[in-house]
């Protein structure tokens, strides 16, 4: 069972132009859905405006090998190991179902275009880097299904409590389980590996209604973030200042008019508590 391309046993039931044709269509329908959503949340009109303002308001200019080396730390920090979670279970329930999702899709698309009938052996690693992915994804998606939503562990609500902002990690879910149990079920055309197919639909084919769109923005999002913080635009927020400084005074003669020269430390405010949900 690990060790078996189910998909290229259903070549003697589904023609393998069929299956890879599936394939190109939900990958057209996660382009044509994201770009659906950018237009429709004006998601890429808001990050350009936003750089040009921060453009204005910048203290110093990031250059070329800056950049890259923002960009590589984006890389590494927020997108390959999700470092912007500060919560460890959530880090760890997002990494296990963005990689196991990864693995999932990629030896998918692979094992069937790629060794599409029997008389092409898979190499048996593909199979069984399948079904790792496979319940990597479920065992993070319904760790965070079940035990960290924060409607679920902050709020009290219960677990079963679906909303269309739930469609793209409950289609998720259902696309990971479904697949699983068909291939432990043996494969073939059956009632698991049509569930399986309408699931995986539903994710592909829901982009505009889900958080399936956001992975893409995400990352230009938290480059020009670092970069705001590098070329002092802060996103015209204020800097974190010492208020005992005298040059800060100068600069806001309201502190030691109302708080004195020397004030108080008011503690670690938000801070005080590691973060929970989030």
């Amino acid at each position: 069972m690990f060790m078996s391309n189910h998909f290229a046993e259903l070549s003697a039931s589904i023609p393998t132009v069929v299956m890879q044709g599936y394939i190109v269509l939900m990958v057209l329908l996660v382009m044509g859905g994201t770009i659906l959503d950018m237009m429709h949340k004006k998601s890429a009109q808001y990050f350009f405006e936003n750089a040009k303002k921060a453009q204005k308001s910048a203290k110093r200019s990031v250059g070329a090998g800056e950049k890259v080396s923002i960009a590589a730390t984006v890389l590494v920090n927020e997108i390959l190991t999700s470092g912007e979670f500060n919560n460890t279970r959530r880090r760890l329930s997002h990494l296990l179902t963005m990689w196991g999702t990864i693995i999932f899709i990629v030896t998918t698309a692979i094992m069937i275009f790629g060794y599409p009938t029997p008389a092409t052996p898979t190499p048996a690693l593909l199979p069984q880097l399948w079904h790792i992915g496979a319940l990597m994804l479920a065992v993070g998606g319904y760790w965070f299904w079940l035990f960290i939503r924060v409607d679920v562990s902050a709020e009290g609500l219960p677990w079963f409590r679906f909303e269309r902002a739930d469609l793209f990690i409950l289609s998720l879910l259902a696309t990971s389980t479904f697949a699983l149990i068909w291939s432990f079920t043996g494969g073939g055309l059956t009632l698991f590996f049509a569930l399986f197919v309408l699931s995986s639909t539903v994710l592909f084919g829901g982009v505009y209604f889900s958080k399936f769109a956001h992975m893409f923005f995400k990352p230009a999002a938290a480059f020009q973030k670092r970069v705001t913080h590098a070329d002092g635009s802060r996103e015209n927020l204020p800097a974190e200042y010492d208020l005992t400084d005298p040059a800060v005074h100068a600069k806001f003669p309201d502190i030691p008019e109302y708080m004195g020269k020397n004030p108080a430390y008011m503690g670690l405010g938000i801070k005080r508590e590691s973060a929970k949900h989030y």
